[in-house]
């Protein structure tokens, strides 16, 4: 369910009065130097969309938001990347001026669908000619996945991406990583073979946990795991890869050495062994160091990380204060999903 934000009027306070959060906000202090004021007809979208023109005049590139309330605990509806953000992320794209090839794309998301990442993708490339993403925040599991899709990303210094290996739902319902099965299959395997070649019975407990295992949630790992893998492969491969020609010692790169790596990344990046929790946040640093992803740091480009920094405590202003869970924006096309349980409480 969509509801448009025009305006928003919090409660009536002692602090001062502002029409524009963003002309208000100190360097160092972004988002703590809003909390001092409250807000009378705020125009959310238009104040999204001065934020997003300071980046674009920086990047000399046009802007695209999707972006999910990882701020307010109170929201109940998904944020995750599913269906029904199809329809407004394609009219999203449909909304950008056909002359436009570059383009950047500020994501932060949770995660969710890794095929819903694969449409994103199939929508974008025909497209446009070079994609970047701004990741300002996390751009978790799926949002991952499609961050590999671009030819360059722009990580903020406190910003994370995420293992991607698949989440998939067991017999009770409750959705398990799909790598911590296999892990777990793999382990009681090596445990039960170490035993028999000691001429010993593998332990109970063991044989009680894969009898209780499903065969098809089994399969559904496997299947679901080998596909982000392979989204990830073919992303790199095709788009953030495709113009490495040398090695630092100057030797080319062969495409052997191109599908060999983003293999190589791929799977380290759906290994439940390498980051034991489908959760864990990778910063910019360890991409970089343990992935071998390139990361292009946005204090290495003039002015961008204040732009950044100042973009996301806006969009944080607005999740912790507002009912929006999603957000599809650009200059021309405005999207707010609005968690009707909290409008309809308030």
């Amino acid at each position: 369910m969509s509801k448009k934000h025009k305006q928003f009027q919090p409660s009536i306070g002692t602090r001062p009065l502002v029409t524009s959060l963003l002309d208000k906000m100190e360097d160092g202090h972004e988002f703590e130097s809003l909390v001092r004021y409250r807000v009378v007809n705020l125009d959310i979208a238009n104040e999204i969309r001065k934020s997003m023109t300071e980046i674009e005049d920086i990047r000399k590139r046009t802007v695209i938001c999707y972006l999910s309330n990882v701020a307010n605990q109170g929201i109940k509806a998904s944020t995750a990347i599913d269906y029904n953000d199809d329809l407004p992320f394609s009219e999203m794209i449909s909304s950008v001026d056909p002359v436009v090839k570059d383009i950047d794309i500020i994501i932060v998301t949770p995660g969710g669908s890794a095929e819903q990442v694969a449409k994103f993708v199939d929508k974008l490339r025909p497209r446009f000619t070079n994609i970047t993403f701004i990741l300002p925040n996390i751009a978790m599991s799926a949002g991952t996945i499609f961050a590999m899709s671009g030819d360059d990303i722009i990580m903020d210094s406190r910003a994370y991406i995420g293992p991607i290996d698949p989440q998939v739902p067991s017999k009770d319902g409750r959705y398990v990583p799909a790598q911590a099965i296999l892990t777990l299959i793999s382990d009681i395997q090596k445990r039960g073979e170490d035993l028999l070649k000691k001429g010993q019975n593998p332990p109970w407990t063991d044989l009680q946990i894969l009898r209780q295992l499903d065969g098809k949630e089994i399969g559904d790992a496997l299947s679901a795991s080998q596909y982000s893998i392979e989204l990830v492969k073919n992303y790199l491969f095709d788009y953030k890869f495709k113009t490495w020609d040398k090695h630092s010692d100057g030797r080319i790169v062969t495409d052997k050495e191109r599908r060999d790596q983003a293999l190589k990344i791929a799977e380290k990046l759906c290994s439940h062994e390498q980051w034991k929790t489908h959760s864990r946040g990778i910063t910019r640093e360890v991409a970089w160091n343990e992935c071998e992803i390139k990361i292009t740091q946005p204090e290495s480009i003039a002015g961008l990380d204040r732009v950044i920094r100042r973009f996301w405590a806006l969009a944080y202003w607005v999740f912790e204060n507002t009912a929006i869970y999603k957000t599809f924006i650009s200059q021309n096309y405005c999207i707010f999903r609005s968690d009707l349980s909290i409008i309809n409480k308030g």
